[in-house]
């Protein structure tokens, strides 16, 4: 397998620990994604977890939501490798733009996002 995939693993699906990302994590605003992030109590995982969503208060149609967590997911799967192997982090990106964006626009945001996220990661690596 290549480093371009998304695996199972690599999803938030744990109600628990979306809760405690949501709750304990920290966050920051890139136009169009609020970013939620933390680093991973359970070092274990090899992969870094991702959850990725759409508002039904601003997309209606399961549709809009579903092609706009498709192109964020595209996005994501192919530029992880900005962000650093270790620590390992969960990251919650929060579509918050009230229309559907193209991947053309998606996909440079995601840039800076897992650029800011690979900072702040060395950042909270380093020992004090």
């Amino acid at each position: 397998m290549g480093k371009f995939v998304f695996r199972k693993e690599e999803r938030l699906r744990k109600e628990i620990v979306i809760q405690e990302l949501f709750n304990r994590g920290s966050s920051f605003y890139l136009y169009p994604f609020k970013v939620f992030y933390l680093l991973n109590p359970d070092q274990a995982t090899p992969f870094h977890q991702v959850l990725l969503s759409a508002s039904k208060r601003n997309f209606k149609k399961a549709v809009d939501r579903n092609l706009l967590k498709r192109r964020m997911r595209e996005a994501y799967r192919l530029q992880k490798s900005l962000l650093p192997a270790s620590p390992k982090m969960l990251i919650g990106f929060v579509f918050t733009h009230k229309e559907v964006l193209t991947y053309a626009e998606i996909q440079p945001r995601m840039n800076q996002c897992l650029i800011r996220l690979a900072k702040m990661s060395a950042v909270a690596e380093k020992p004090s």
